[in-house]
């Protein structure tokens, strides 16, 4: 065989190809639609970082970590609470104690039995009294119906005396003893009135045997027993108590410090405080200036302010140790639940982070560089900032200062360059 027809047994033949002869064809389809994508994904994606925001961001924070700071104040002071109706019931008087029905932190009306005393003696006054008084009474009657016989004694002897049948003499003995009569009976009438105001004192004094509160609230201390003999006055020998029990209204707590008169001008009436008990430090109150005493301590140159709750639980008692922080006029804000609820629970934004659209308020939270819309629910302002309950955890961080031209170039998923911290 020559070499041109070994060559020639070397040539590929075409048209036995099984695709026809369009394979090379497929392929570079393929590739061209492989390297058009990835010209457009290298290409636009150096312009969408381009595009990044830069944005103000804040941190989303607990609101009773700030209020417990207490950063706005403009004078801290120490004091106690007092309560300004408080009173040691005691009886008008000496007597022995015969039953005691209150217990310390027991609560108690205004005119709620708290104790009663021997009353004996009392009882069998009120009742020679209620005899005297129906004696008297008794008396009156005998007296009307004397009375009445001498009217009639007067009129016979008057038409005999006209018919001379009488004499003078006869006529003004009978006028005088009807006088006499009608006088016994005024003055028996006068003793009546005497016997039933003897009668109302000796209801009274045994009225008095059973000692009543006051006024209403908690029993703090309890002083007497029964069998013991109870004064208003202090005895001798120390055998003799002077009250039956301490009462304190709960209503009427606040608290008393002393301020230093170098610093008593950052303090004025209605101002806005906050009381800290010194066993519940991370839990303050929301309070109020209720007046400055005006009269200085020389000795220890302060001057006594008294302070008021807005809100105040079962937590507080007379004698405690709190701590005031005098707050800015500003209103810096805390906040605080109204008494006998729960703390709010949530977060601190700034107000210009809350976007509020239809009814309802979301922010926008940044993670890893990008943000993303989500719906809140919000709670009471906090000066610049504002509570949210629902919706946002601590340490997330949202964009803040929106203005109308950045809410309209934010959307879900765009990524952003953090300007602030």
């Amino acid at each position: 065989m020559d070499r041109q027809s070994l060559l020639n047994e070397l040539k590929i033949d075409r048209d036995d190809s099984p695709d026809g002869g369009f394979r090379p064809l497929r392929w570079f389809v393929l590739i061209a639609f492989i390297a058009g994508a990835g010209f457009v994904f290298w290409n636009f994606r150096p312009v969408q970082q381009a595009q990044a925001l830069a944005v103000d961001t804040s941190i989303a924070v607990a609101p009773r970590r700030r209020l417990a700071e207490n950063p706005e104040s403009v004078l801290d002071a120490t004091g106690y609470v007092i309560a300004r109706r408080m009173a040691t019931v005691s009886s008008k008087v000496t007597g022995k104690v015969m039953e005691v029905l209150v217990e310390e932190g027991m609560r108690v009306e205004e005119g709620q039995v708290l104790a009663r005393l021997d009353d004996s003696v009392n009882r069998a006054q009120l009742e020679m009294e209620e005899a005297q008084v129906a004696s008297a009474r008794a008396s009156v009657e005998e007296l009307e119906v004397q009375i009445r016989q001498a009217e009639l004694n007067v009129g016979r002897t008057r038409d005999l005396a006209a018919n001379r049948l009488a004499s003078q003499a006869d006529l003004d003995r009978d006028e005088l003893s009807l006088a006499a009569l009608r006088a016994r009976l005024e003055k028996t009438e006068r003793d009546i009135e005497v016997a039933e105001r003897a009668l109302q004192i000796q209801r009274q004094l045994l009225a008095d045997m059973q000692i009543r509160a006051p006024f209403s609230g908690v029993v703090i201390a309890k002083a007497a027993q029964p069998g013991e003999m109870i004064s208003p006055v202090a005895a001798g020998g120390g055998f003799t108590a002077t009250g039956i029990c301490t009462i304190v209204d709960m209503e009427s707590l606040e608290v008393e410090v002393d301020v230093n008169e170098a610093y008593i001008n950052r303090v004025h009436a209605g101002q806005e405080a906050t009381i800290t008990l010194n066993a519940w430090p991370d839990d303050p109150y929301r309070a109020e200036v209720i007046a400055i005493i005006p009269a200085a301590n020389r000795n220890q140159a302060t001057v006594r302010v008294r302070i008021g709750f807005s809100n105040r639980d079962e937590r507080v008692m007379p004698e405690m140790g709190v701590k005031v922080a005098f707050m800015e006029d500003s209103g810096a804000a805390v906040i605080m639940p109204p008494a006998g609820e729960e703390p709010l629970a949530g977060v601190l934004v700034p107000g210009s982070a809350i976007v509020r659209q239809d009814g309802r308020a979301h922010v926008w939270v940044v993670t890893d560089s990008r943000i993303n819309r989500r719906t809140v629910e919000l709670g009471p302002a906090n000066g610049a900032n504002t509570l949210v309950l629902v919706g946002l955890d601590e340490g997330e961080r949202v964009v803040s200062a929106l203005d109308s031209a950045l809410r309209e170039q934010l959307r879900d998923g765009l990524s952003v360059e953090l300007a602030a911290y």
